[in-house]
């Protein structure tokens, strides 16, 4: 069977944790395997790591400091779709969880 693919949808997925990103895309790419028009491709982007450093104590002991760190994960999804089907609709109501940040572009 050949799909015809028209159009192209990008869907970039960036969390702090990892597991629940791989959650959302499995429950991304589950939703396109029911729609038999679509072919899709997954991205993993390399991980942003930001290490902030604060002193312990504000007026003396330079020395002593603590570091944090915050590391954001990210993925992009490709989307090929045959125009005849709505594929923005369709992911705009897909429910992914409150920690994953989405961002839809249409190309």
């Amino acid at each position: 069977m050949d799909i015809k693919t028209n159009e192209k949808i990008r869907v970039r997925l960036e969390s702090f944790n990892h597991e629940l990103l791989n959650s959302s895309c499995r429950k991304l790419v589950n939703l396109l395997d029911t729609n038999n028009e679509t072919k899709y491709s997954m991205v993993p982007l390399p991980t942003d790591k930001r290490i902030y450093c604060v002193l312990r104590s504000p007026h003396v002991n330079k020395d002593s400091r603590e570091h944090f760190e915050v590391r954001i994960h990210k993925r992009i999804l490709d989307i090929y779709y045959d125009s005849s089907v709505n594929m923005f609709d369709l992911l705009s109501k897909s429910d992914l969880p409150a920690g994953v940040l989405y961002r839809i572009c249409l190309s």
